[in-house]
């Protein structure tokens, strides 16, 4: 009995001391102690055998044992087997900063960290923008004429952006621009996402781009000239960084930049000779400015002694001699201003350069750099903008779109893609959101910003395909009525640009993540290339008690055992914990997998993936929860969260389990199963009773309908274009009214008190009138009503041969 009592005791000890990370002293004196007890007492051989352990223990446990008997060693296979860590990674690991992110890495976030990023809104200023010059741009917004008859936003809306700033988001008061902080640049974003075309056009320029570039890295002369006309849109900007040979591995661009003398402004000045060839650069048909990324090369060692000077940036006015650009691309479902840019021996002078001739060879890290920030913000803003205005266009159709004698949105087949598309739309709206708050605490989010873009574009596919799909032949048939398939066909652009999401799902959000954010890998790296042994053997041993510590946790935590302290309301609490959990789970299955395949993980894709897929649900759910906590909340909204989190933690767990499934070792594999999963999986997707509450909730005039809309264009002003939302709002606010109407005339109808040939929603409404089962004042109602019903269900028709732009080919069969 003794000897079962000292290995409970010696196991919990040991437990709590790996979940703690106590280190290896407390472990040594458990051993000692429990040793001791069983030598003393009667178990000499189990005592002997944890006195022999503690003893072995002391060997990595003791710095100055180890340092001497066992980190050379170590330290020398680590050298032979890590990776080498190239420049251009090096330049992408030290771009931005490591926030949240690191805490899921680190397997036991403090929550308390996340909070303190207080969220104070925005300012009266940025507040009043969004509600007006935003409604207003957003009302000169017709989706079918900037898509087919003008393929460009109008001259007046151009103007417009222009006269207001929309241009000059980012660009500090000083110079002219609105200064406004990450937050409200994706409200406006969110808002102007009604339409595609504009949503690009004005995101592009705030993002990666001339305007950010020079804030943080131009010369004060670059930055006194050009910001300044980038705010008020004299300076239309682009950058020019993808080519036909350089897509997603932007480092290998071929264009190049010569150093050699030439001729500028009628002088002979030091310069660079440019060859090079871009495509798919955005508002690079109207740009008055190209910022543009290539090669720079000094084979006549003209600045010094190195012939390759790295990827490099500059500024370069449209007018100069030798560049080709106006022609236009035709991007899929969104005619925003995009097209090729084409030079043969630009000249120009070294002081083109962003930052001046010193910044030569630095525009990767300073592409990364921009690249963290614009990422979080420009297409996942266009994602959550997208989302509130589905959930608005399709909670109102679904509700006055009658089948069967009832709104389809009471239908089960309905409800089910109508709570999905709403709970993904309230992901990235608090993701979004959550994230700039960060930013605007001075976080530079480099591995979070993968994940926006990556997560969030698909959440917005998945959005409209569900939005289109309860739409069903009102969104399939194109025309000025459709407001929703124009955005479905440009979803591939938003999935393609700024980081293809299947480069960046599989190498970048663990491949850059693993290094960045890990709390002792980037140390080990940077220990090899010192070759210091010290500080290596503090990081080395520092992981693998990491390594035990996540372990134990994942292990205990997976049993319902030392759960940790959460501060959230009793709603929010279960899925906190849970994420600490995973993450745990996360932290050591990422070291095993690191450590089981080694360097090859980079090429082993599909597992980097899936550890990503973990790490993008994790943080994906923090940030739900940071909003959740923030208060505000309203009726209906804790079954949005319930049916959120639960769909992130499932698909969390759904990565994990695929990934131990793959894992080659699969000795290691059922090892890792069973300390992360030793009940199994313990989330399951959301109950229907979740799904009906939401689709009733965002399908009526609600609280929450109202919440999740919020800052979008939902007015009807005069001399603004046709507004959808606004009049399903309408509507939705009259629904409680008419729909009583409806099923006494449907009820009457089915008990033949009403003639059988009223076949009409209007001829049975005539007939209930003359029969007294309507007043008055009620039919008055309902024919403004189903009058308003039926012009929002109608599609629109053309004459024969309205889509040929080719009259002549026109083949006019007989019927016609």
């Amino acid at each position: 009995m003794l000897q079962f009592i000292l290995i409970l005791v010696a196991l919990g000890g040991l437990l709590e001391v790996m979940r703690r990370e106590a280190g290896a002293v407390p472990a040594i004196g458990v051993l000692v102690i429990t040793g001791l007890v069983g030598v003393l007492f009667g178990t000499p051989i189990l005592g002997t055998l944890l006195l022999i352990a503690g003893t072995l223990l002391a060997i990595p446990g003791v710095p100055a044992l180890r340092r001497r008997l066992l980190s050379p060693r170590i330290f020398a296979l680590f050298d032979k087997a890590a990776p080498k860590v190239s420049d251009t990674e090096r330049s992408a690991l030290e771009a931005g900063t490591v926030s949240w992110d690191g805490e899921l890495f680190s397997g036991k976030p403090t929550w308390q960290r996340l909070l303190d990023y207080r969220d104070d809104g925005l300012t009266e200023e940025e507040r009043t923008f969004i509600d007006h010059q935003c409604s207003v741009a957003a009302g000169m917004c017709n989706g079918w004429e900037i898509a087919r008859e003008r393929a460009d936003l109008p001259e007046a809306l151009w103007d417009y952006l222009k006269k207001e700033g929309f241009f000059g988001m980012i660009i500090p008061k000083q110079y002219g621009g609105l200064g406004f902080s990450a937050k409200a640049q994706s409200a406006v974003l969110q808002k102007l996402a009604v339409n595609e075309t504009l949503m690009v056009s004005v995101g592009v320029p705030n993002s990666l781009g001339p305007g950010e570039l020079l804030l943080k890295y131009g010369t004060q002369a670059q930055k006194d000239h050009y910001l300044p006309r980038l705010a008020d849109g004299r300076e239309i900007p682009c950058f020019g960084l993808t080519g036909p040979r350089a897509g997603s591995d932007a480092t290998s661009l071929p264009d190049t930049g010569i150093v050699c003398r030439g001729m500028h402004n009628g002088e002979e000045v030091l310069g660079l000779r440019l060859n090079f060839e871009k495509r798919w650069i955005t508002l690079a048909p109207i740009a008055t400015v190209v910022g543009l990324a290539f090669r720079m090369f000094d084979p006549e060692h003209l600045l010094g002694e190195d012939t390759d000077l790295g990827i490099t940036c500059a500024l370069i006015p449209r007018d100069t001699e030798g560049m080709e650009i106006g022609r236009r691309h035709h991007p899929v479902g969104s005619p925003f201003m995009n097209g090729p840019i084409v030079g043969k021996d630009v000249f120009i002078p070294l002081d083109y350069i962003i930052g001046g001739p010193s910044m030569a060879g630095q525009g990767w890290r300073m592409l990364v750099e921009c690249l963290s920030v614009g990422r979080c913000i420009t297409l996942p803003s266009g994602a959550s903008g997208v989302g509130r205005y589905a959930i608005g266009w399709t909670g109102g159709y679904s509700r006055i779109r009658r089948q069967f004698n009832m709104p389809v949105a009471d239908m089960e087949g309905v409800q089910e893609p109508l709570a999905r598309l709403t709970a993904h739309a309230y992901i990235a709206q608090a993701a979004v959101m959550q994230t700039a708050n960060l930013i605007d605490h001075g976080e530079k989010p480099a591995v979070p910003s993968a994940i926006l873009k990556s997560q969030l574009t698909e959440f917005q596919r998945n959005i409209l395909a569900d939005a289109m799909d309860i739409h069903g032949g009102r969104a399939v048939t194109l025309g000025p009525r459709n407001y929703l398939g124009l955005g479905w066909s440009a979803v591939p652009v938003s999935i393609t640009v700024e980081g293809a999401n299947i480069m960046t799902r599989n190498l970048m959000i663990f491949g850059q993540g693993a290094i960045r954010c890990h709390p002792f890998v980037l140390k080990e790296l940077a220990a090899k290339e010192a070759q210091d042994l010290r500080a290596f053997d503090k990081a080395f041993f520092g992981h693998i008690g990491l390594i035990f510590g996540n372990a134990a946790r994942a292990w205990l935590q997976g049993l319902g055992i030392g759960r940790p302290s959460v501060p959230f309301d009793e709603v929010a609490t279960p899925y906190a914990r849970d994420v600490s959990r995973l993450s745990a789970a996360f932290g050591l299955c990422a070291d095993a997998a690191m450590i089981s395949v080694g360097s090859g993980l980079k090429k082993r894709e599909m597992l980097s993936a899936r550890l990503g897929d973990v790490l993008s649900n994790l943080y994906l759910t923090s940030m739900v929860l940071k909003q959740w906590q923030a208060g505000d909340n309203v009726e209906h909204e804790a079954a949005l969260l319930h049916y959120s989190c639960r769909t992130l933690l499932f698909r969390a767990e759904q990565a994990l389990v695929e990934l131990l499934d793959n894992l080659p070792n699969r000795a290691l594999a059922k090892s890792l199963k069973f300390i992360v999963m030793p009940l199994g999986r313990r989330w399951e997707k959301p109950q229907d009773s979740l799904t009906r509450d939401i689709a009733k909730a965002v399908s009526m005039d609600t609280p929450l309908r109202r919440k999740l809309i919020s800052d979008t264009w939902d007015q009807q002003g005069p001399g603004q274009q046709d507004n959808p939302l606004a009049r399903y709002n309408a509507l939705l606010a009259e629904y409680e009214r008419a729909e009583p109407i409806y099923r006494a005339i449907s009820k009457a109808y089915a008990k033949g008190e009403l003639p059988a040939e009223a076949l009409h929603p209007e001829q049975r409404l005539e007939a209930a009138l003359d029969a007294g089962l309507v007043s008055e004042d009620d039919a008055r109602f309902m024919r403004h009503y189903e009058r308003e019903v039926l012009d929002m269900l109608t599609v629109d028709d053309f004459a024969f041969d309205a889509f040929a732009s080719h009259k002549d080919k026109v083949v006019w069969h007989d019927a016609a």
